[in-house]
């Protein structure tokens, strides 16, 4: 399986796209189409942690002082599920190996990958 989760209107999202060669991924646009439970299940089988999914510096983060908050995994869960905006992204599946977020180092590991 060869999948990418994306925001169009996100700028680093769009020049990762261009970088990475993206021939036969199916791409699916997190505000346009959110992530499903299955989806979010999938991603989280292969990361094993749903803060590691969690997108620490989007403002609703800030806005909503989550950062001063204890959350446990099931509050990331559905956060996640609540609100495209917390998802790290891009994220990248290929195969049974996942890339999250824009990272320098996960995107030269994503690139090594795909070729």
């Amino acid at each position: 399986m060869k999948k990418v989760y994306f925001l169009q209107t996100c700028d680093t999202c769009r020049r990762i796209l261009k970088e990475v060669n993206t021939d036969g991924f199916e791409r699916q646009e997190i505000k346009a189409n959110n992530v499903t439970a299955t989806q979010l299940e999938e991603m989280y089988a292969l990361s094993g942690s749903y803060e590691a999914l969690f997108n620490k510096r989007a403002k609703l983060y800030k806005a909503m002082d989550l950062k001063n908050q204890v959350l446990s995994e099931a509050d990331y869960r559905q956060f996640l599920l609540d609100e495209y905006t917390f998802l790290k992204r891009p994220v990248f599946i290929v195969d049974e190996e996942i890339f999250i977020g824009n990272s320098k180092k996960v995107i030269e590991v994503l690139k090594e990958k795909i070729g």
